[in-house]
C-alpha cells in the first residue's frame, strides 16, 4: 500500500529517497539532481521560506516531489503558497519518478491529493519550470485538477538548443551562419596573431580560485545587474566541480580578464549557465569566441548529444542552436479559500488582459 509521507530536510529523506534523485539525475541531468536541489536551498532560501518535500512510498520509493512553503506576507490578499524548490536559477523543475511508465498517474494523484488534504490549506500550488508535452506534465496537471484544485498551465520561458547529431565541430561551424563565421575567424585571428589573446578551460583542481575570483571580476564589469543571492554562483561552480559537471572558459587579452562562461555537462547535454564579459573588451567579439572554445571542447571532448542555452529567447542564440522549445508552469488555486479564489481571479484577469493585448498587436 502505497503513501505519502511529507520531510522537512534532504538529510530526513530515507536511503532510497536519495537514491532516486541519483537515478532521476542519471537520466534527466543536473537540475534533479540532489546536489543541485541542497545549493538552491541552502543559498536562495530566506526566512519565509521552509522545505517540505512529499514522497509516495511502499517497498521503494515511487515519487519524490521537492517542495516550499512560503510564510504569507501580510494583507488581505496574501496567500498561503507551496512552491517548487525553484528560482530564476532554475532552468527545469520535474517531480522525480522512479518508473515513468508504470503506475504514474496513481502515484501523481496520491501526492495532489495528499498536498490538497494539507491543512492548514494551500492556497495555490506552483510547479516550474517543467518541460511541456510529457506524461509527466500532462499528468501533474490533471492530478490537482482531480484533487479538486483549479489548475492552470503558463508560459515560462523559451528555450533554444542544438541537436548535435554526432557532427564534429568542424561539422557544426560550417552550419553557422555566414556572419558568426567571419566575426569568429576574424576577431580571432586578430588576437591570436598578436599573442593577446588566452583562453583557459577549467573544471576543477588548484585552478579554480583563480577562475572564479576572474569570473567575478568580468561580471562585475559586464552589464548585468548584480546577483541578488552573491553566493550561489561560486557555490555552483564548486558543486559542478566537485560532481566532474564543470567546464568553466575564461578569456584574456593582454592578462586582463576579458570574458568568462560557466557551462555544465551531465548526461550528454552541456547547459550554458552563465556568460560574461567586460565591457571595454566587447569590440573584440571575446565572448563569442569563448563560446565558440567551449563548444568545440563539448561537442569533441566530452561527445555531448545536446547543448542546451537554457532560459531566454535572445535573438542571439538562434545563431548557436537549432531548434526551440517551451517551458511551462503548472499553478493550482485552492477554490475552498478565500485566497484561493482571489488569487485565482486575479490570474483569470491577467490572463484576459494578456489575450486582449495579443488580439490587439496580432500576435
Amino acid at each position: 500500500m502505497s503513501k505519502v509521507s511529507i520531510y522537512e530536510r534532504f538529510e530526513d529523506l530515507p536511503e532510497p529517497c536519495v537514491a532516486l534523485f541519483d537515478k532521476t539525475s542519471a537520466v534527466s541531468g543536473v537540475f534533479c539532481s540532489l546536489p543541485w536541489f541542497r545549493h538552491l536551498a541552502a543559498t536562495v532560501f530566506d526566512k519565509n521560506q521552509r522545505l517540505r518535500i512529499y514522497t509516495v512510498e511502499s517497498d521503494h520509493p515511487a515519487l519524490v516531489l521537492p517542495m516550499c512553503e512560503e510564510t504569507p506576507s501580510k494583507g488581505v490578499l496574501a496567500a498561503r503558497k507551496l512552491t517548487a524548490i525553484a528560482n530564476f536559477y532554475t532552468a527545469v523543475f520535474s517531480p522525480l519518478v522512479a518508473e515513468p511508465e508504470r503506475g504514474l498517474q496513481q502515484n501523481l494523484h496520491l501526492v495532489a491529493g495528499a498536498i490538497a488534504a494539507d491543512r492548514p490549506r494551500w492556497d495555490t500550488v506552483d510547479l516550474h519550470p517543467m518541460e511541456e508535452g510529457t506524461a509527466l506534465f500532462d499528468g501533474t496537471l490533471d492530478a490537482f485538477r482531480r484533487a479538486g484544485m483549479a489548475a492552470h498551465s503558463y508560459f515560462c520561458f523559451g528555450n533554444w538548443y542544438l541537436e548535435v547529431k554526432h557532427r564534429s565541430y568542424g561539422e557544426y561551424f560550417d552550419s553557422l551562419p555566414s556572419k558568426l563565421k567571419n566575426t569568429l575567424k576574424r576577431k580571432s585571428r586578430q588576437l591570436e596573431d598578436g599573442g593577446r589573446l588566452q583562453i583557459d578551460l577549467i573544471a576543477g583542481g588548484p585552478d579554480l580560485a583563480q577562475a572564479i575570483a576572474a569570473y567575478e571580476k568580468i561580471y562585475q564589469s559586464s552589464w548585468k545587474i548584480p546577483e541578488v543571492y552573491p553566493d550561489f554562483i561560486p557555490g555552483l561552480i564548486h558543486v559542478c566541480a566537485a560532481q566532474g559537471w564543470l567546464r568553466m572558459g575564461v578569456a584574456y587579452i593582454d592578462g586582463q580578464p576579458a570574458a568568462a562562461q560557466i557551462w555544465i555537462v551531465s548526461q550528454g547535454v552541456a547547459s550554458i549557465y552563465k556568460l560574461a564579459y567586460d565591457e571595454q573588451f566587447s569590440k573584440f567579439s571575446v565572448g563569442s569566441i569563448l563560446t565558440a572554445r567551449l563548444m568545440q571542447h563539448v561537442i569533441d571532448t566530452d561527445l555531448v548529444r545536446e547543448v542546451d542555452f537554457l532560459s531566454g529567447d535572445d535573438p542571439y542564440k538562434q545563431d548557436w542552436m537549432s531548434h526551440r522549445r517551451e517551458r511551462r508552469g503548472i499553478i493550482a488555486f485552492n477554490l475552498r479559500t478565500v485566497h484561493g479564489v482571489f488569487a485565482a481571479l486575479r490570474h483569470a484577469a491577467g490572463q484576459t488582459w494578456k489575450n486582449i493585448a495579443a488580439r490587439r498587436t496580432g500576435a
